[in-house]
């Protein structure tokens, strides 16, 4: 198995989602030795959630999931980009394609994206 170095983040490392086809940057998550097993186990990716301290297996309420296509791995072993196949259309759980669905434009956020579902609806809670 692949051997990425978990050791100089407190065991968490940067993972870059990425659309596979046209690059688009969808999301920054962090996985750990356990989500990055995971991940290369299921071909699904899967992160590690530092708010909830557990595995979070992207889709896993939305049914977004993201398919691994491709991944990259830096040149010092501590970060990776997932290059994905995004199911579902939308990576953010606030319902737009991207988590970067915002831009600063002089002193204020302008959002530039448009919603691909209510998360109101998604997540039931």
């Amino acid at each position: 198995m692949i051997e990425l170095d978990f050791a100089k983040s407190d065991g968490l490392i940067p993972a870059i989602a990425q659309d596979w086809k046209t690059g688009e940057v969808l999301m920054l998550a962090y996985i750990n030795k356990l989500s990055w097993e995971e991940t290369l186990k299921s071909g699904n990716a899967t992160y590690w959630s530092r708010s909830r301290n557990k595995l979070w297996k992207k889709g896993e309420e939305s049914g977004n999931v993201q398919k691994i296509k491709e991944i990259l791995v830096d040149c010092d072993d501590d970060t990776v980009i997932f290059k994905v196949d995004q199911i579902g259309g939308a990576a953010c759980h606030t319902g737009y394609r991207t988590c970067f669905y915002r831009k600063i434009e002089g002193e204020e956020l302008k959002t530039v994206g448009s919603k691909v579902f209510n998360p109101e609806e998604k997540y039931k809670k």
